[in-house]
């Protein structure tokens, strides 16, 4: 569910004071994405696109994998002008299953803390 390896790569390339700072952005950020694409109606395929794509590129910069992998396959969906295809709950379920785990095993694969 979560890439490790992006991680701890996002850690070498910031340094660990950094990746805290970038950890905590990103996890608010993309709270308020969530929160904001369960409003979006359904029918507005450019709308719902553009919220997937920002989720999709926050959610493999930090290594969300799962998360990143469904936000990608519903950005497609929604560009072809599918959006029924699109769980809103299932983007709201992999990022707050995907944010738990990161939480809880970061201070395992990386010398940060929160």
């Amino acid at each position: 569910m979560i890439d490790w390896a992006q991680v701890k790569q996002l850690e070498a390339d910031v340094g660990s004071e950094d990746l805290a700072d970038v950890v905590t952005l990103f996890l608010s950020e993309v709270d308020e994405a969530v929160e904001a694409l369960q409003s979006l109606p359904k029918d507005s395929a450019p709308e719902v696109a553009a919220a997937l794509h920002f989720l999709k590129g926050s959610a493999f910069n930090l290594g969300f994998q799962e998360f990143g992998d469904y936000c990608a396959t519903g950005e497609t969906q929604a560009h072809g002008g599918d959006t029924e295809s699109v769980s809103f709950q299932a983007v709201e379920r992999l990022y707050l299953a995907s944010k738990s785990l990161f939480l809880n095993e970061l201070s395992s694969h990386c010398s940060v803390q929160l």
